[in-house]
């Protein structure tokens, strides 16, 4: 079984970064990224720069992505108008985000859960011609409302699916759930939504997320997030720690001899110029 990763390092890494990264350099990580072998990377997200300074000039960014064939470049919206910047930029796919969790739902998009749902079906209709995903936030532990019951979670995942998106995204944001939870909530939606192609967004707290993984894959999972050097954090999610690094992912995977179409030298070096660019990025304002 052939593992897809989808890289994030250049939304979810750079978001929760005390530094802004300059346009050029992110368009340099993106082809140090491409170089690697990685065929679909999250490029940024269209929110409000005034709340995630490290995500301004998104448009610039992917005017500048070096195209090349059979690679995705994705951007993350959470509202309306974050999908009409996206798709003027030309993402290839815009992924739609809620979150399972009440409390974090507000914190990070200033909206209830059941608004953010009913926003998220009229955005989809209203792009018939966008290739979207979805993405759950606080899937299993939510920072404000603890542990998130499998039935909260596929209550989510079920209206996504009445949009018509076929591939939903499960977020570890916090990175604290355990295997044996990720592994619970995934059967609760995997039975009911056997049509959904699921994927894992982890974060690594307590050092598990590779368990976790190896818990996803017997379940037939076969798409993971990640994020080269480990960086990543949601700031409006108090105590998330970093995504499972992709390096990390992509040796663990080789080693049990699952391919994933990635030179481990090179993304080596992308790691580097990730660690480069970050500590050239200038001082960014405190969110508002």
């Amino acid at each position: 079984m052939a593992v897809t990763i989808t890289e994030v390092v250049m939304r979810d890494g750079l978001q929760d970064e005390p530094v802004v990264v300059e346009v050029g350099d992110r368009v340099a990580i993106a082809a140090a990224l491409v170089a690697a072998g990685l065929r679909e990377i999250e490029a940024g997200s269209f929110v409000n720069p005034a709340r995630v300074p490290q995500m301004a000039g998104a448009e610039e960014v992917f005017a500048a992505l070096p195209h090349r064939d059979a690679v995705r470049y994705s951007a993350l919206a959470l509202n309306a108008r974050g999908v009409r910047r996206a798709v003027a930029a030309g993402a290839g796919e815009v992924t739609l985000v809620a979150s399972a969790g009440q409390g974090h739902s507000r914190a990070n998009a200033g909206r209830g859960v059941e608004q953010a749902l009913e926003e998220a079906a009229e955005v989809v209709a209203a792009h018939p011609r966008t290739r979207f995903a979805a993405g759950i936030a606080t899937a299993f532990v939510c920072p404000f409302d603890g542990d998130i019951d499998p039935r909260r979670l596929l209550a989510v995942a079920q209206r996504f699916a009445g949009t018509g998106i076929t591939r939903i995204g499960l977020a570890d944001t916090l990175g604290t759930a355990s295997p044996r939870q990720v592994v619970r909530s995934l059967d609760v939606v995997r039975e009911a939504l056997p049509e959904v192609e699921l994927s894992l967004h982890l974060h690594n707290a307590h050092g598990q997320a590779l368990d976790t993984v190896d818990a996803a894959l017997a379940l037939g999972v076969a798409r993971f997030d990640s994020a080269a050097g480990g960086y990543g954090g949601c700031p409006f999610a108090p105590g998330a720690h970093g995504n499972i690094a992709t390096e990390e992912l992509v040796a663990h995977l080789h080693a049990r001899g699952i391919p994933t179409g990635v030179d481990e030298h090179a993304l080596a070096e992308a790691v580097a110029l990730v660690r480069e660019a970050l500590a050239r990025g200038r001082s960014c304002p405190t969110p508002s």
